[in-house]
């Protein structure tokens, strides 16, 4: 089934200031959607918006047409699951027990989990190669592994949105490559994938389509080459772009502050 996640015109606003404002863009099955600006841009706050979590002060969010609202919690839950950035989890239980909860919302009131509910499970701890650790205690982890327990969680819940917040933040580069590559393959299989980031380069390469978050807004929506031009880089980071081909399509993307000698958008090194 074809599935779109759609912000139209919206914004919130807290404590007169507002976070976001007159945002519009769908996510769609089968592409994985790539939110990159500076800190502070509005990034986790739009990802939140599309979760369900906030609600708009301006404008809506619908899922095939029909505002979040209008949904029951348990029915947002199987179908948009969100991985935050900050996955501190304060008390003693299993890496399998946490990667459980993700098929809470499948499970009726008291409802023990079936052998298909273990599957599932099981097959979320080896796409995000946290099965090993199933019997630790998730507050033994490092916050590396953590992060990949909360993410299998997220899979578990069989969810058709994915979003995910900074998901590489605190992973080693090995562990980055397997999650953003995770996150292509799930696009690839027909899931709406989205997260945020701040390293350009895996932007580029991974993203089917890109939202330039700046200040609030969003700066521009569209293929990572048409939004990611040297100058929405210098007007949005403030920096200076170096590009350098690497073969094929491939492009390496080197940055310098704009205090030294920028030529034509770009940085000599």
């Amino acid at each position: 089934m074809k599935n779109t996640l759609t912000l139209n015109g919206a914004g919130i606003e807290i404590d007169n200031h507002w976070l976001v404002k007159n945002v519009s863009l769908s996510l769609l099955s089968g592409q994985l959607t790539v939110f990159i600006g500076p800190n502070g841009a509005g990034k986790t706050t739009l990802l939140r918006l599309l979760a369900g979590l906030w609600q708009p002060t301006e404008g809506s969010v619908t899922f095939n047409g029909r505002e979040l609202q209008q949904f029951h919690r348990q029915a947002l839950a199987q179908n948009i699951t969100f991985v935050p950035q900050n996955t501190h989890i304060g008390f003693a239980i299993t890496v399998k027990d946490i990667v459980m909860m993700g098929r809470n919302p499948h499970l009726r009131r008291f409802q023990h989990e079936t052998d298909y509910d273990h599957e599932c499970v099981k097959e979320a701890m080896i796409k995000t190669d946290v099965l090993h650790l199933a019997n630790r205690l998730i507050t033994d982890l490092s916050g590396g592994e953590r992060q990949r327990v909360v993410i299998a969680r997220s899979l578990a819940t069989e969810a058709n949105i994915i979003l995910l917040d900074e998901p590489t933040a605190s992973l080693d580069i090995a562990h980055s490559l397997e999650v953003l590559d995770l996150s292509k393959e799930l696009a690839r299989e027909g899931k709406t994938v989205a997260f945020s980031i701040h390293d350009i380069n895996h932007a580029m390469r991974y993203a089917n389509q890109l939202a330039l978050v700046h200040k609030g807004s969003l700066f521009d929506f569209g293929l990572p080459e048409k939004v990611l031009t040297d100058e929405a880089i210098g007007e949005v980071f403030g920096v200076c772009v170096e590009r350098v081909p690497v073969g094929g399509k491939n492009t390496v993307y080197f940055f310098s502050m704009k205090d030294y000698n920028c030529i034509n958008g770009s940085d000599s090194f």
